[in-house]
């Protein structure tokens, strides 16, 4: 079983749960991702713990269900990175300046009727808002996570949704001149700029020797 930093290892950047949750996948800009943290559903759960969705009851609650019942589980695992893919290309194209496609439309418009026929309205901050308690259901971590993507889809903002210049992770440009270009300058914006200054030392070097 996975461990809790195998878990949590994908850095938590993109300012909305539905692009964390397509963030789950790593790997270059363009291109296949080349890493995973979810192999098993057991993998969501504990994701879904660790980012807020489920608290340590539901998780155990969840975990008792997936044991007692492995192909609903693995069902729902299924379910769970077929709704990744149609939130990666849902928002990958809002990134790249696209609409998204019909047919993706459609389908979260299928996820959110079932994601809502199972929430509660509970008081929040200046008034109600969804909430999901119990999630007594194996599919239930996805449906905050469907609820997420609807908001940034139909309130936005689509217009500063980004990917990064050094990976394929997605991010709201949250900036005030829109000027976001890495996921983290932690991590890639750092790599970008010591790959500049390789180039410029190469770069300096080679017109040394002439």
């Amino acid at each position: 079983m996975e461990t809790a930093d195998d878990v949590t290892r994908m850095r938590i950047v993109g300012g909305s749960l539905a692009l964390d949750y397509v963030n789950t996948r790593s790997g270059p800009p363009v291109g296949p991702p080349d890493d995973d943290i979810l192999h098993r559903y057991d993998d969501l759960v504990a994701w879904a713990g660790w980012i807020g969705v489920l608290d340590q009851a539901e998780m155990a609650a969840l975990r008792r269900q997936a044991a007692e019942q492995p192909a609903r589980a693995r069902a729902a695992y299924r379910r769970a990175l077929e709704v990744r893919e149609l939130l990666d290309g849902l928002f990958r194209a809002a990134a790249e300046g696209g609409q998204p496609a019909a047919a993706d439309l459609t389908r979260l418009r299928d996820g959110a009727a079932e994601a809502y026929a199972h929430a509660r309205f509970v008081p929040g901050v200046a008034g109600f808002r969804w909430s999901w308690p119990g999630q007594a259901e194996l599919a239930g971590p996805l449906w905050p996570i469907v609820h997420a993507a609807v908001e940034l889809l139909t309130t936005g903002p689509l217009d500063r949704i980004k990917a990064c210049g050094g990976c394929r992770f997605l991010f709201v440009d949250e900036s005030k001149n829109r000027s976001r270009r890495w996921c983290s300058m932690e991590d890639c914006g750092t790599a970008a700029k010591i790959r500049r200054y390789v180039a410029r030392r190469a770069a300096t070097r080679a017109g040394a020797g002439h």
